[in-house]
């Protein structure tokens, strides 16, 4: 898969992110695969996994805010 664009429209910002640059970007490009950026830095790393993971990760810590 190629890299994705920063300003692409295909990025959505995260719902939880107060002000200022530290957010989390995700985009769904292609089946099969979730991507990650940090707003803060666009055009940096883009981490990459399964849309399995991305739902264990966020389940995980929706459970924690919750839990304590």
């Amino acid at each position: 898969m190629a890299d994705v664009p920063a300003g692409s429209s295909s990025w959505q910002k995260s719902s939880y992110c107060a002000q200022g640059e530290a957010c989390v970007n995700v985009a769904t490009l292609a089946p099969g695969t979730v991507c990650l950026t940090e707003s803060g830095d666009p055009t940096g790393a883009i981490l990459r996994t399964t849309p399995a993971a991305w739902a264990d990760l966020v389940r995980t810590l929706k459970e924690r805010r919750t839990h304590g």
